[in-house]
């Protein structure tokens, strides 16, 4: 989507100014943050994307199909790019058949209709490191939501601390990101490790990977909230999309202020 596509609410709100359709008044409770969509059981804040420059996402879990491909349909209907994450296959299908452009990454649970920028138009450079396949999903998440959002991504699987040599074939190409995601479960060192190998942010993500001492995610958790290292931040378990989201957002900013 085009920064003008971006700024189509506004424009509109303040056409309808000019021609006399809508009070002044009115315009600035419009323009102040005020543009939804009521679905009843939902509220579509059409007017994000233009304070904060990022439309609203839709976790899609724990809502049912309909109602998630209507806030979907909503969002598009309204000239906004889509992302649905936690969506499953029904879902995605349904959604094909009414936008065939629309895009399900499977291994992640993302679902997208438009994005932001065009693929050739990402910017800067964000490594998604995961430490071993059984992180994937979640790291896949992650990756799905920087480039939704318009970020150049780069990702890089199965360099756990178990088998730290393949980690250390990686880290040049690691080095050139601007923002480092490190997804891993167990113990979750994996974070520490790169966190004292590069000179940028690291956000990292614990997965609910591991065995029964792990607590689901627990464990690594903790270890990445008390790693030693500085420089790391810490999303919550398996939250890959916000860590997508805050890489994109320190990615984004450097591009922007060199």
């Amino acid at each position: 989507m085009t920064e003008r596509e971006r700024e189509t609410s506004t424009e509109t709100i303040l056409r309808s100014v000019q021609e006399g359709k809508l009070s002044v008044p009115e315009a600035a409770r419009l323009l102040s943050g005020g543009v939804t969509t009521d679905l009843g059981f939902a509220v579509i804040d059409a007017d994000r994307s233009r304070r904060t420059g990022y439309p609203e996402v839709v976790y899609c879990k724990g809502k049912r199909i309909e109602q998630a491909e209507a806030i979907m349909v909503g969002m598009r209907d309204a000239g906004l790019p889509v992302l649905g994450t936690r969506a499953s296959r029904e879902l995605a299908e349904r959604i094909a058949r009414r936008f065939p452009e629309a895009v399900y990454e499977e291994e992640g649970a993302t679902l997208t209709i438009g994005s932001l920028t065009d693929p050739d138009e990402r910017e800067g450079l964000i490594a998604v490191v995961a430490a071993g396949t059984s992180d994937r999903p979640i790291a896949c998440e992650a990756l799905r939501t920087a480039e939704f959002f318009g970020s150049r991504t780069l990702f890089i699987n199965d360099v756990g601390v178990a088998g730290i040599h393949r980690l250390f074939a990686r880290l040049e190409e690691i080095r050139q990101a601007r923002v480092v995601i490190t997804v891993a479960g167990m113990e979750g060192a994996l974070a520490s490790v790169v966190a004292g190998l590069v000179a940028v942010p690291v956000i990292a993500v614990p997965t609910s990977v591991g065995y029964g001492a792990s607590f689901g995610g627990l464990s690594a958790l903790l270890g990445m909230l008390s790693a030693c290292a500085p420089g790391i931040s810490v999303v919550n378990i398996d939250n890959g999309f916000g860590a997508g989201y805050q890489a994109n957002l320190i990615n984004r900013q450097k591009v922007k202020h060199g």
